[in-house]
């Protein structure tokens, strides 16, 4: 049943492989698309207007519509995260997808603005933030926090009680011991193994003897 109006924040790839799961895996109706002015190269994608960002308020009543920023994790997740913050300042409220083939144990603490891809498994008493990008297979162990604003792509390992910080890219197939903490701003590269704790704004090739300071930098980002 298609009961709730749904417009998505972007174009691109992540944009229409959003546009597939709510259309097909969701009680969302999408009815637009949505880019920055400045960065529009259409009026329409599958069938679907696409309308300025500007200009949402007003075309689409905030109070029948929600939304979803689908943007990955340019800028450490900061376009993503001011475009979600600036649809939710409009009055649009914020819509999350969790696959029907995704393991969600019914105690998880899930916050707003998340898309959880199929094969996820995310076991007891785990905690998610807001504005959280869970790709498909990977497995969150329990009692464990992924905090705000965090991209998790394929196949990662988080075993028990670790906690993510916010603004953290993870990449496929790192894997993270228990009881194990990574500050915010961290770039955990691809087939990472985290053995001990990882510091804020940390980059993290391959494993933590390479790890280095100044992904902030790197990134021209704010502390």
């Amino acid at each position: 049943m298609k009961d709730r109006n749904l417009i998505i924040v972007g174009d691109s790839a992540f944009a229409e492989i959003a546009y597939e799961y709510f259309t097909h895996d969701s009680r969302y109706r999408v009815v637009a698309f949505s880019v920055e002015r400045e960065f529009m190269t259409k009026d329409a994608l599958f069938g679907v207007p696409v309308i300025a960002f500007e200009e949402l308020a007003d075309r689409f009543d905030p109070e029948s519509h929600h939304f979803y920023a689908a943007l990955v994790y340019t800028q450490m997740n900061r376009l993503r995260t001011r475009l979600y913050q600036e649809a939710k300042a409009k009055g649009f409220r914020a819509a999350s997808y969790i696959s029907s083939r995704a393991f969600v144990w019914p105690n998880v603490d899930l916050g707003e603005h998340c898309f959880i891809f199929e094969d996820n498994t995310v076991q007891p008493f785990v905690r998610i933030g807001d504005n959280v990008v869970m790709w498909s297979g990977n497995h969150i162990g329990h009692h464990s926090v992924i905090k705000d604003n965090c991209f998790i792509s394929s196949h990662v390992v988080v075993s028990g009680f670790c906690t993510v910080g916010e603004n953290c890219f993870i990449g496929v197939n790192a894997t993270f011991g228990n009881n194990l903490e990574v500050g915010n701003d961290c770039l955990i590269g691809a087939g990472a193994l985290i053995a001990r704790d990882v510091p804020g704004d940390t980059l993290v090739k391959g494993n933590l003897a390479s790890g280095a300071p100044g992904v902030r930098q790197r990134f021209g980002l704010e502390p």
